[in-house]
């Protein structure tokens, strides 16, 4: 549903319809989206309680639950060829630009657009320079590169509700997913999932016949694989109970982590597949029903799934060095959140509950800064949501709540408000939310600048990518690091889906500094606070232990931290 919000939205824009219309669509697709309900239950009032969603938009909504399509939708769609609203999913390229290219060069297609700029064929156009023709370029090949994965949230959500359907079948004593999705890879191609079972046929043919199954692409004993109505595929193997533990190692991977495990059986006259440890001269079996087994007798202690990528977690391992690794539970607060006094879909009151609800010993509220316009953030508004947050402190369930922002890092490194303004704040985020692709040197001394100002504590998502959508900001990484470590500024692992920033990579590297890190959700609704876990995972891929993560400390800590930098 906010799919097609967001759809209805950019036709509007791309066919020159009414701005603050498509910009009313484009919020209500952030609130459906976010929203805690599931809206196709709701009826036409229901529906209206979201914010941002009015009467006429919910009016839409409900038609589409009740019939499947909208009219006015509809007819926008037919007015615009489906190559067009293709052009508007290139990242760098807006639904402005797209109308331009239709109308003025008939262009309906990425085929087409690529074979224009060839061509040479768009420097005509007003606003369409050699600058243009590169960042729509790249923003092609970065789609092109994500392909036909996805975000690893819409494939956890799906592995989390097949996993507990699979385990509900008669007969299956374990079910699990794995592969990449196991490793916590930002991205995923299709999910596996491993069950155990003497009898693999109804686990088999339940997966042929689940509801969210659209196409049966192979059936067997041992593998079936499906591909689900968003188009994403699931293989599913089943295996004897007895031999789990080796199945579950060899196909969560990676590969080259395989390969390495394969070559320390091999030096001791050991084989090891999907189906166990086995003694190459007797061909009798060593081990095969749990990993702990598995590994111990290669050696070696498990290895947690978020390591096994063969970039010296084995040498580790062998040595006894394996970092004791962040989990979700060692998280005592979010430190980047938002709410709808800016661009969040819930309340200040909402977003506190649900933090509460999960249990945190503390929880900051950062909303946008008033650099970022579109937000209309002003002082009086900041210091009144102040005085709720401290007249709401220590209320839900004796949490303790900060009152934060997120500044915006300007092209020169300034921040939003000046030194005695900050002073007020409990902890101060700051973001690049704009000039993505300034030159190295400029974008470095601006990243610097912001770190060095005595009142910024976390730099939040750091490079400013969005995955398949806008690359990383170009930007020297060690400086940064060095900055970051020498002037106590934490940074960000954001945990959006859609961000994960800063990478796994990045992380293993900002470590050697001695950088500290804040892992937040950078939630914009109550449903997002749960995206912490993907955070972790990519924490957990970059080595993190709980000691280098500042919101796993004690708040009096967390406290010291941030006094620290500040002027006395």
């Amino acid at each position: 549903m906010a799919g097609l919000l967001q759809e209805y939205a950019d036709l509007i824009s791309i066919t020159g319809g009414d701005a603050y219309k498509a910009r009313a669509y484009e919020k209500a697709a952030r609130a459906v989206a976010g929203h805690y309900q599931d809206v196709a239950q709701l009826d036409a009032k229901g529906l209206r309680q979201i914010p941002n969603v009015g009467r006429s938009i919910a009016d839409k909504v409900a038609e589409y639950l009740a019939s499947g399509s909208v009219p006015e939708i509809e007819e926008l769609r037919a007015r615009i060829p489906a190559g067009v609203r293709q052009l508007i999913a290139i990242p760098t390229l807006g639904p402005k630009k797209a109308n331009v290219l239709y109308q003025e060069l008939g262009i309906s297609s990425v085929e087409e657009l690529v074979d224009a700029i060839h061509a040479e064929k768009l420097r005509g156009l007003k606003g369409f320079g050699t600058k243009t023709e590169e960042n729509i370029l790249h923003g092609v090949r970065l789609m092109q590169s994500a392909g036909d994965r996805v975000l690893i949230n819409v494939a956890l959500e799906l592995a989390d509700e097949l996993v507990e359907e699979l385990s509900a079948v008669t007969g299956c004593v374990r079910c699990s997913y794995a592969g990449s999705l196991r490793r916590f890879r930002e991205t995923i191609g299709d999910v596996d999932l491993l069950a155990a079972a003497e009898d693999p046929e109804p686990l088999m043919r339940t997966v042929t016949e689940l509801d969210t199954v659209a196409e049966v692409i192979a059936h067997g004993q041992k593998k079936t694989s499906v591909r689900t109505r968003s188009g994403l595929q699931v293989d599913v193997r089943v295996v004897a109970p007895e031999a789990w533990g080796a199945a579950l190692q060899y196909f969560t991977g990676s590969k080259a982590h395989n390969i390495r495990t394969r070559e320390i059986a091999v030096h001791q006259k050991l084989k090891l597949s999907e189906y166990g440890l086995f003694d190459v001269d007797s061909g009798d079996l060593v081990v095969s029903q749990t990993e702990e087994e598995v590994y111990r007798r290669l050696g070696l202690p498990w290895i947690p799934p978020t390591l096994r990528e063969d970039r010296g977690e084995v040498e580790a391992a062998q040595r006894g060095e394996l970092p004791d690794l962040l989990t979700e539970q060692d998280i005592k607060g979010d430190l980047h959140t938002h709410t709808d006094l800016t661009d969040g879909v819930s309340t200040l009151e909402e977003m506190v509950e649900a933090a509460a609800r999960r249990g945190y010993s503390y929880y900051a509220i950062t909303d946008h800064a008033p650099n970022l316009y579109m937000q209309r953030m002003s002082d009086e508004k900041m210091l009144a949501q102040r005085e709720r947050v401290r007249e709401m402190d220590g209320k839900h369930r004796r949490m303790r709540l900060l009152h934060g922002t997120e500044l915006n890092i300007d092209a020169d490194g300034e921040v939003d408000w000046p030194p005695e303004f900050l002073a007020g704040f409990d902890l101060c985020v700051a973001s690049v939310h704009s000039y993505f692709t300034l030159p190295r040197e400029r974008q470095t001394r601006r990243l610097l600048k912001a770190i060095e100002n005595p009142y910024v504590n976390i730099i939040g998502h750091p490079l400013a990518r969005q995955i398949g959508r806008r690359p990383e900001i170009d930007v020297d990484l060690d400086a940064v690091f060095e900055a970051c470590a020498r002037t106590g500024t934490a940074l960000e692992v954001n945990s959006f889906a859609d961000r994960l920033d800063l990478r796994d990579e990045h992380i293993m590297h900002a470590r050697r500094y001695g950088v500290k890190f804040a892992i937040d959700s950078d939630s914009h609704s109550t449903v997002h606070l749960g995206y912490l876990r993907y955070g972790v995972g990519t924490a957990q891929r970059g080595w993190l232990t709980a000691a280098e993560v500042i919101n796993t400390w004690p708040l009096t800590k967390l406290r010291a931290f941030v006094r620290a930098k500040r002027p006395r």
